[in-house]
């Protein structure tokens, strides 16, 4: 009977361990959440009103480089620019949506020969992104984020 007394006495004294908590601190939390959260990765793309029904995230993505591209070429068409040679060219826009739907243009990749023909091209992109339809900004873990694109643009001209 003392060996059992004993064994449960020992049982009980070595056991309190497993019932201690661990403090968690919100910095180790924070820390741990920070390793595994992509941050190249948005949950929604930027969107207009017409690509609200689209469900799928590339597809919804697709969507809206369409419209900002069909928004740019429609606005160039429009233009009736002549030169003197023919022009082919793939300009690179890199843009910015804000996390209130403001699109902003940070830079303009345009060959040299294409400024050579076509010099006001540079205003000309800029103007023909300052009628676009409001923008939805991307949505990251319930947030609305800045987000960056480079959207290409080909123009062609004979």
């Amino acid at each position: 009977m003392n060996r059992i007394v004993c064994l449960l006495i020992l049982v009980f004294a070595t056991s309190c361990n497993y019932f201690e908590k661990k403090k968690v601190y919100p910095e180790d939390l924070l820390e741990e959440e920070l390793q595994t959260f992509n941050w190249n990765e948005v949950d929604t793309y930027p969107t207009f009103s017409n690509c609200d029904s689209i469900t799928a995230k590339e597809d919804n993505k697709i969507c809206f480089q369409n419209t900002l591209v069909n928004n740019v070429n429609l606005f160039l068409e429009n233009q009736n620019l002549a030169v003197s040679k023919d022009v082919n060219d793939t300009i690179r826009l890199k843009i910015i949506i804000d996390s209130n739907g403001i699109l902003e243009v940070e830079s303009i990749k345009i060959q040299p020969e294409t400024i050579e023909e076509i010099p006001e091209i540079d205003s000309l992109l800029r103007q023909s992104l300052n009628g676009i339809p409001k923008i939805f900004p991307a949505i990251k873990r319930g947030q609305q984020v800045t987000t960056a694109f480079e959207l290409p643009v080909i123009v062609k001209i004979n």
